[in-house]
């Protein structure tokens, strides 16, 4: 499975962006899919997740009401709309997928087996 990022760039603080997560190599329908970032000199975090048996979503505490990861499993693509982004949300964002994540695990890195290469969002103040 190969995973492309798309969709960051730079934003005024107050805007919105929707990144866009592409999958090729096989379908990821019936796979947990997720997004982190990584802030410079940060670990990577957990943002969004979606499990595989879906509609349920998990969302990082401080990011709940902000951001919505969604999926459109005819063009095998994973979303993230922000909306009301601030200068902190300034990262590398990276997608992950996987075929057998658990739900107690979507937050976690080490539950996904394959990731993207990532896209830079910069918000500016």
């Amino acid at each position: 499975v190969q995973l492309q990022a798309s969709g960051g760039g730079l934003v005024q603080a107050g805007g919105s962006l929707r990144l866009a997560c592409a999958a090729s190599g096989r379908t990821i329908s019936n796979w947990s899919v997720s997004w982190f970032r990584q802030a410079p000199g940060k670990e990577r975090m957990f943002v969004a997740a979606m499990h595989r048996n879906g509609p349920g979503t998990d969302y990082a505490d401080s990011l709940k009401g902000r951001f919505t990861i969604s999926r459109d499993n005819a063009k095998n693509t994973v979303y993230l709309q922000m909306n009301s982004l601030r200068p902190e949300d300034t990262a590398v964002y990276y997608c992950a997928v996987g075929p057998s994540v658990i739900r107690s695990n979507l937050a976690s890195r080490g539950a996904y087996a394959y990731w993207g290469q990532g896209t830079l969002v910069t918000v500016s103040s």
